[in-house]
């Protein structure tokens, strides 16, 4: 099995792209993992809300008129609308408008951050697959999307040979809060742990509490990372019981008070 692996400091984080092939498949062509990451930085160039020149900024100070932006950004906002209205205004990208904290560098009153990071991996993931990987895994702090088996072939007869991921525990940084194995995959977790108040309640202006992180496993990333930042402002009862009703995805949440609550279908992922 031939293994390439590479590992960016990007969006403020870490991304690791790591491309695997089975015996009978040609070499991996690197050039695609550096097309992977170009794209990345576009996504950078256009969404960021660190940068006062990128398009969503120029957007939220009224300079550029949606129907004027790149397509991506048009694609992006759409799918915000999408899951604002799933949600019932739980996930909603002009939450910085009401922000009832500190003013903060990259809090800005338009932030798609809660979908874009998913939804940029997952095109990135398009990306590989347009160049002939079968077998990869992409992490973007938290934002992992698996295609294939990690051992590089095809599936054993038991099902072996899946993407091992662990989920950041929310206290202990050395430690993992649960170990999930899947195949095609889309894991996404918010977090209240490493950046403090940067999940906002929408409908108050005020830091969302109840729930330290909640992951969400389903098969598009740019919605399990939108509905993961929902479910934490949702709450524990509220967030999961309307993670439950998504068709397609599965979730756990772990409470301020450290009771881990899971959706009926999470166990078919979680190993440990």
């Amino acid at each position: 099995m031939q293994s390439v692996r590479r590992v960016v400091e990007q969006w403020g984080t870490v991304i690791s792209v790591d491309v695997r092939r089975s015996a009978d498949e040609p070499p991996i062509d690197e050039r695609a993992i550096d097309t992977c990451f170009a794209w990345f930085a576009r996504v950078d160039d256009l969404f960021s809300t660190w940068r006062p020149g990128t398009e969503i900024m120029r957007i939220a100070r009224g300079e550029l008129a949606v129907e004027e932006a790149n397509p991506e950004v048009r694609t992006v906002l759409a799918l915000c609308e999408q899951v604002r209205l799933e949600s019932d205004g739980a996930f909603d990208i002009t939450f910085g408008a009401r922000a009832k904290v500190a003013p903060r560098p990259g809090l800005a009153p338009l932030d798609p951050s809660g979908l874009v990071k998913g939804w940029a991996v997952a095109r990135g993931g398009d990306l590989l697959r347009e160049a002939g990987a079968s077998n990869f895994f992409i992490n973007a702090g938290g934002d992992v999307l698996t295609r294939g088996r990690a051992n590089g072939e095809q599936a054993d007869r038991d099902g072996a040979g899946g993407w091992r991921l662990g989920i950041q525990h929310p206290w202990v940084r050395d430690r993992v809060a649960g170990v999930l194995v899947v195949t095609d995959a889309a894991i996404a977790t918010s977090g209240r742990y490493e950046r403090g108040d940067h999940v906002l309640d929408p409908r108050t202006g005020l830091p969302a509490i109840g729930l330290a992180s909640v992951t969400v496993v389903g098969p598009d990333l740019a919605i399990a990372d939108a509905y993961a930042t929902a479910a934490v402002v949702l709450g524990p009862r509220a967030g999961m019981r309307w993670l439950a009703t998504r068709a397609g995805y599965e979730g756990m949440g772990i409470t301020d008070d450290r009771a881990v609550l899971q959706t009926p279908g999470f166990d078919r992922y979680r190993v440990s």
